[in-house]
């Protein structure tokens, strides 16, 4: 039977007495429907809306999305150029929670029920919800950007609030706990908790601190780069976590002595030499100073979950009670934000200097009431607490 002849496509009745349609595309090949229709209505049908995708500026090729997504995803990963730990880490997920559903499909083979069931399966199984959220907007930002290259027409990735982690409540140490955790984990590491929580500095930034980033007449630490150590054991050395994250930090006065303690005994010799090294002169290693901090912190009675990184969070809020702004805060810890309104705040040296002297005079105050406590209940005659007890059970 000849082809129907119509404006946009045509239509043919085959043998079997089915309809098949097809219609020539803008890019000039010959277009046959996936599926055979059971009238030629339907056909025509689908002629339409064809004809509307290509009107409407919305037609993509039916063959572009024939892209396996486990090649396309790897490439995605490297043409972003990430840092070294943010690479790890998207490579990582992918194998161990996306590959595994995704990687032998096509993209266009990845549809939104698929989306779902994949999701729902990775909450079951897994009960992390955070990394299933990670996860999520990991594969959004792939399919989104297959979308832009023209290669699928919709993001299938259509789940509210799926991307969305809900942060766990972080712990905050008191002056006297980061005292206590810092005799405990030892005289050589005992600055890197001073420094996580009065600088606040990140792990990766003390790792690659020099002897000339120290000033110690100034009580100044200008942190240039950062050294994150890889699941691999590798020390991946390279700039800040942001721009904001290359900064002079001011130190309170407290921390001199062992600021200078630290530098004679421990620091690597010449400007180049690092601040903290092991006790056979390499680098740190994340595993071995880990076992030292979970020792440190089950001597003191911290929370299992109390990790060093929290002491970022106590010196951030114990910076805000001696009087830091908002934008203070997020200059000394090297945080960057896109909030129009902070571009307008100013935090310069001399405020800096300030915020220090604050942390300064209420670090000292609360050790003074610690040591006064201790004083007073040393000092306590024995005649004085039996006749407290003794009161203690008359009443």
């Amino acid at each position: 039977m000849a082809g129907k002849k119509r404006r946009f496509g045509r239509i043919r009745k085959l043998p079997s007495g089915r309809f098949q349609a097809r219609y020539l595309g803008p890019d000039g090949v010959d277009r046959p429907a996936p599926i055979t229709f059971e009238t030629s209505g339907d056909a025509d049908d689908w002629l339409a809306e064809k004809q509307t995708e290509v009107r409407g500026g919305d037609w993509v090729d039916p063959d572009a999305g024939a892209v396996n997504f486990k090649e396309y995803a790897l490439k995605w990963v490297k043409e972003r150029r990430l840092a070294a730990t943010t690479d790890e880490l998207y490579r990582r997920n992918l194998r161990l929670h996306v590959f595994p559903t995704f990687g032998s499909l096509d993209l266009d083979e990845i549809t939104a029920p698929r989306v779902r069931a994949w999701r729902s399966e990775r909450l079951d199984s897994t009960g992390a919800d955070s990394t299933v959220a990670k996860c999520y907007r990991l594969l959004k930002a792939i399919l989104e950007t297959a979308v832009d290259d023209e290669l699928i027409r919709r993001n299938p990735c259509r789940i509210r609030g799926a991307g969305k982690e809900s942060a766990a409540e972080r712990r905050i140490a008191s002056v006297h706990q980061v005292d206590a955790l810092a005799d405990a984990i030892g005289v050589r590491w005992r600055l890197m908790v001073y420094l996580g929580a009065y600088g606040p500095l990140r792990p990766e930034e003390q790792a690659e601190l020099r002897r000339k980033d120290v000033d110690l007449d100034t009580m100044t630490i200008c942190v240039r780069k950062a050294a994150p150590e890889l699941t691999t054991g590798r020390r991946a050395i390279g700039d800040t976590k942001s721009e904001a994250g290359k900064r002079y930090v001011v130190l309170p006065e407290f921390l001199r002595t062992d600021l200078r303690r630290h530098l004679d005994w421990y620091a690597e010799k010449g400007p180049e030499g690092l601040l903290f090294v092991g006790e056979r002169g390499a680098p740190f290693r994340r595993s071995s100073f880990g076992r030292k901090w979970r020792k440190a912190r089950s001597k003191v009675g911290m929370p299992d979950g109390f990790r060093f990184y929290d002491l970022r969070h106590t010196g951030h809020t114990l910076s805000t009670r001696s009087g830091a702004t908002l934008k203070d805060t997020m200059v000394r810890a090297g945080q960057s934000s896109e909030k129009a309104a902070l571009i307008y705040q100013h935090s310069d040296g001399e405020r800096q200097q300030e915020v220090a002297g604050g942390l300064d005079k209420m670090v000292r105050s609360e050790r003074k009431k610690v040591a006064k406590k201790k004083r007073k209940k040393a000092n306590a005659k024995p005649d004085d607490q039996a006749s407290g007890t003794q009161r203690a059970r008359d009443s």
